[in-house]
């Protein structure tokens, strides 16, 4: 269920702004989009493992408040990002 760290430095790679960025919003909802898509093959396999859906939910939370904030700072590097990760919206 959780990324390997060098999966996460992988991602670290991909979509940091300047090097060795990791608090940027695009480094963040890169992350939490790897663990949700990792949680959500879980839950398929675990169809009663509610605490983990739980978990789940609060990362989709956080990965929306990302979203929308990087929406009313930078349209474009929203745009780019949704693209990249191909998330809807």
């Amino acid at each position: 269920m959780s990324i390997t760290s060098e999966r996460k430095q992988k991602i670290i790679g991909d979509f940091a702004v300047v090097k060795n960025d990791t608090g940027s919003p695009e480094v963040q909802v890169a992350i939490l989009s790897e663990r949700i898509n990792n949680l959500t093959d879980h839950l398929k396999l675990h169809k009663k493992d509610f605490h983990s859906r739980r978990g789940l939910l609060v990362m989709v939370g956080q990965r929306r408040r990302l979203l929308d904030y990087l929406l009313k700072k930078n349209a474009k590097r929203y745009e780019d990002l949704i693209k990249r990760l191909g998330l809807r919206r």
